[in-house]
């Protein structure tokens, strides 16, 4: 019969390090262990459970039908243990933590996030920068504390979260697809979905012009909703009023991207438990 000793928070920790980084040897860094020690924990674990949690291969390791069944309650009950804990030290922690972020996670997935955080850590003040983050990561340290960023898959270093998939978009009204050259709304340089478009359209030797350039999410997407443009956007935060696209509308496919969260070389308490709180809302 399983009881709650089954799940030592630190079995679990060791456990979410091993998915999130598909090795043993960078959780063993992320968590400052030896490999032979978070080797040890996932093998009590497995043990304890009765189940083996990760298919081992030569190339990483990846999450068995078991492990990926687990791995949603293992966030939540590190997160709720977080919370639990920050409750009862909400006097004990304060300060300032600066983030940075792209638009879309700033104003669709972080609020309700942040929030949830603020009432457990009443005296940490938050202070969030949307844009392009791609220089916002060389700021790490001066101007943020913590920044989410997106790459290319398997690039950028810091801790992965999740993999987004890009998603052409335009409104419901008029074929705009159709049109010749392709109208586009899109990001100023330094966006990662902008280079991808442009660079996806060129192999595919599709016609394409820019019609609309902003650094804002809302003025792209009104500008797609009413039919005077195609956008690209991410499946998380698809935007309403739009429709979306795929190949069979003459549009080439687009890499699947990581968002991925860097820490500054040194963090306060605050900023570190900011971070531990936004891996665990944004990995589940």
């Amino acid at each position: 019969m399983m009881n709650a000793s089954m799940l030592e928070p630190e079995l679990l920790r060791a456990f979410v390090a091993v998915a999130e980084q598909q090795s043993f040897t960078r959780a063993a860094v992320q968590l400052n262990r030896t490999q032979s020690a978070v080797s040890m924990q996932i093998r009590r674990l497995e043990e304890r459970l009765g189940v083996e949690l990760f298919e081992r291969a030569s190339s990483g390791v990846r999450l068995s039908r078991a492990g990926e069944g687990l791995i949603g309650y293992a966030r939540r009950i590190l997160l709720l243990g977080e919370e639990a804990v920050g409750r009862l030290r909400t006097d004990a922690v304060r300060g300032a933590v600066r983030i940075g972020v792209m638009e879309d996670y700033g104003t669709c997935l972080l609020p309700p996030i942040l929030a949830g955080f603020a009432e457990a850590h009443p005296a940490i003040d938050i202070e969030m920068q949307t844009g392009l983050t791609g220089s916002m990561i060389e700021r790490l340290g001066e101007a943020y504390d913590l920044v989410i960023a997106m790459h290319p898959e398997g690039t950028g270093g810091g801790q992965l979260l999740r993999r987004e998939r890009p998603v052409w978009a335009a409104g419901i009204g008029r074929a705009v697809e159709t049109i010749d050259p392709l109208p586009l709304a899109l990001y100023p340089q330094g966006c990662l979905f902008r280079r991808w478009v442009l660079e996806a359209l060129d192999a595919a030797r599709r016609p394409w012009r820019l019609a609309f350039v902003s650094h804002s999410l809302g003025a792209v997407a009104a500008v797609a909703a009413q039919g005077l443009a195609v956008t690209v956007v991410k499946a998380a935060t698809f935007p309403p009023g739009l429709r979306a696209l795929s190949p069979l509308d003459g549009v080439p496919s687009l890499p699947v991207a990581e968002i991925r969260l860097h820490r500054a070389a040194t963090l306060t308490p605050a900023a570190a438990l900011l971070a531990d709180h936004l891996a665990a809302a944004l990995s589940a």
